[in-house]
C-alpha cells in the first residue's frame, strides 16, 4: 500500500472505530480502543507529512477522478495540521483516562465514540480537497462536540453547549451559503478546479460575496474576535479533557480553512490585495491581541483566563496572516503549532489540579506549589511557553512574527507584540503566585501530588515546549513548507 492509498485512513480509522466504541462496555475498553485509533492516525500523518512536502498527494475516491470525483489533496500546508492534531489526540489520551473516569464515570463508550467523531471529523476538514466536504466534515466535528462540552460536571456546560450549538451552527450556515454561490458561479466544488476558475468571475458581487461568507463563517470558528464569545463557556465548563483537545485543535483547524480559501482557492492577490481582507484582518487580530490579554488578567478561574488567552494568541496567528508574506504566514503557521502544545500542556495541568482539588480557581491555588511541585511547575514553565520567553516555542513563534511585522515596516506591531506577551505575564504571574508565594487557607487539608500518570503526560508537553525551541525543524520548517505551498511555492508574499 502507498502513502496515497494510506492517508485517507487517518480519517476512516477513527470514524469507524466511534461506531464500535459505542458499543463497548466498561471503561478499559473504550479508552483502549480511541487510543488506539488516535495512534494509528498519528502514525499515519507522520508517514505522510514528508512525502506531502515533496510533491503534493492526491487520492481519488471510488476511482472517480478530481474534479468529478472527490479527492484528499494534500500537500505540505494540511499535512502540518493534521500531522498537529493527530499527534495531540495521540499524546493526551494517556492522560485523559483518569481524568475522564474522574468526570465522567458512566457510559464512556458513547462519551469516547464522540471524541472519536470530533477528531475524525478536524482530519476530514484538514484532508479533503473538496468545499462541500470541508462542511460536512465540519458538522461531523462540530455535533460531536457539543454533545462533549454538555459532559461537564458543572450545570453551566449544558448552557454553554448549547450557546456553542447556536453560534457555531451560524457560522457553518456563512460557510455554506459561501460554497453554495462559488458552486452557483462556476459548477464545481473540487477546491483546486475551483482555483483555476474563478480568476474571470473575481469581479462578480457574487464572488466577493461567497469570500466574506466564508471568512465569517470561520471566523467564528476560529474564535476571531469579535465572533469569539462561544469560547470561554465552552472551554471552562467542559470535561477537562475536552477542554485541552479544544485547546489544541479546533481553533487552529478553524484557521488553516480559512487559510485554504484565501490562499488557495481566491489567491492571496485577489483575497488581499483586490479585496481590503488584509486590513481587516489586521485589526480584528490587534483587537484580539489586546481585548483577550486584557481580560484574561482579571479572571479569577483559570480555565476562563486561559480561554481568553486563547482569544488573543489567535490574534497572533492571524496577525502573521495579514501580514501577507512568506515570514508572517510563516509566523502565523508557526504560532498554529506551538500554540497547541502551550495550550494543552496549561490545560493539562489544569485537569490535573481539579483532579486532586475539584477546583481550578485561583483561590483553590494558594500554597499549592509545595503541595503538588510537579503540577505547579510545570503549569509554570507551560507559562513561560506561552509569555514567549527563550528557550520555548513559544519564543520561536513571536520572533518569526516580530521579524514578520519589522520586514513589512510595521513596527508599531513590534511594540504592541511585547506589550502583550508582558500582558500574558501579569495572569500566568497571578497564578504562580498565588501558587508558590501565597499560604493555603487556614484549616485547609494537605493536598497530595497527583498521580504518576497524570503528571508525566503534562511533562512530556512541557518538554515539547522546551524541545522545539531549541530543535526547530520540525516547527519552523514544517510551517515555512506549508506558508510557501499555500502561497505557491513563492519565496516572498504581497506586501
Amino acid at each position: 500500500m502507498t502513502i496515497v492509498e494510506l492517508s485517507p485512513f487517518s480519517v476512516l480509522v477513527p470514524l469507524i472505530a466511534s461506531g464500535v466504541c459505542a458499543l463497548l462496555p466498561g471503561r478499559r475498553w473504550p479508552w483502549l480502543l480511541t487510543f488506539a485509533a488516535a495512534l494509528a492516525s498519528a502514525v499515519i500523518a507522520a508517514v505522510t507529512l514528508p512525502a506531502a512536502m515533496t510533491a503534493p498527494l492526491s487520492y481519488a475516491f471510488g476511482n472517480w477522478e478530481p474534479p468529478i470525483g472527490i479527492e484528499y489533496r494534500i500537500d505540505a500546508a494540511n499535512a502540518f495540521v493534521a500531522l498537529l492534531v493527530a499527534a495531540v489526540a495521540a499524546v493526551i489520551l494517556p492522560w485523559a483516562r483518569a481524568s475522564v473516569d474522574h468526570e465522567v464515570p458512566e457510559r464512556q463508550g458513547p462519551f469516547y465514540a464522540l471524541f472519536l467523531l470530533a477528531f475524525a471529523g478536524l482530519m476530514g476538514i484538514t484532508l479533503t480537497g473538496d468545499a462541500f466536504n470541508v462542511f460536512v466534515f465540519l458538522e461531523i466535528s462540530s455535533l460531536s462536540t457539543y454533545a462533549l462540552i454538555a459532559h461537564g460536571q458543572d450545570r453551566r456546560a449544558l448552557l454553554a453547549a448549547f450557546r456553542y450549538l447556536i453560534m457555531g451552527t451560524v457560522g457553518a450556515t456563512f460557510l455554506l451559503i459561501g460554497i453554495g454561490f462559488l458552486y452557483m458561479m462556476t459548477g464545481t466544488l473540487n477546491m483546486a478546479d475551483l482555483a483555476e476558475r474563478l480568476p474571470e468571475l473575481r469581479d462578480t458581487a457574487t464572488v466577493k460575496a461567497a469570500l466574506a461568507f466564508i471568512i465569517v463563517g470561520m471566523g467564528l470558528k476560529l474564535a476571531l474576535l469579535p465572533l469569539h464569545l462561544w469560547l470561554p463557556n465552552a472551554y471552562t465548563y467542559a470535561p477537562s479533557f475536552i477542554s485541552v483537545f479544544l485547546a489544541a485543535t479546533a481553533t487552529k483547524v478553524a484557521l488553516y480553512v480559512m487559510l485554504r480559501f484565501t490562499f488557495t482557492v481566491f489567491a492571496p492577490d485577489y483575497s488581499f490585495i483586490a479585496l481590503p481582507l488584509a486590513l481587516v484582518l489586521m485589526a480584528l487580530a490587534v483587537a484580539g491581541m489586546v481585548a483577550g490579554s486584557w481580560v484574561a488578567i482579571y479572571q479569577s478561574n483559570i480555565k476562563r483566563m486561559l480561554a481568553y488567552s486563547s482569544v488573543a494568541q489567535v490574534g497572533y496567528m492571524v496577525l502573521g496572516v495579514s501580514l501577507v508574506s512568506v515570514t508572517g504566514l510563516t509566523a502565523g503557521l508557526l504560532h498554529l503549532f506551538n500554540h497547541a502544545l502551550m495550550k494543552a500542556a496549561l490545560f493539562m495541568a489544569l485537569g490535573v489540579v481539579a483532579y486532586q482539588v475539584g477546583s481550578v480557581r485561583i483561590e483553590a491555588f494558594r500554597g499549592l506549589g509545595k503541595q503538588m511541585p510537579w503540577t505547579l511547575t510545570a503549569f509554570s514553565l507551560a507559562g513561560v511557553s506561552l509569555i514567549g520567553l527563550p528557550p520555548t516555542a513559544g519564543f520561536i513563534s513571536k520572533w518569526y512574527l516580530i521579524s514578520a511585522a519589522v520586514e513589512a515596516g510595521h513596527g508599531w506591531l513590534v511594540a504592541l507584540i511585547v506589550i502583550t506577551s508582558m500582558m500574558a505575564l501579569i495572569y500566568i504571574w497571578r497564578v504562580v503566585e498565588a501558587a508558590w508565594f501565597q499560604q493555603p487557607p487556614e484549616g485547609a487539608a494537605t493536598v497530595p501530588e497527583a498521580p504518576f500518570r497524570l503528571v508525566f503526560p503534562v511533562w512530556v508537553l512541557v518538554a515539547a515546549n522546551f524541545y522545539f525551541g531549541i530543535d526547530t525543524r520540525l516547527n519552523v520548517g514544517g510551517a515555512t513548507a506549508a506558508a510557501q505551498a499555500l502561497l505557491g511555492g513563492v519565496t516572498g508574499g504581497a506586501q
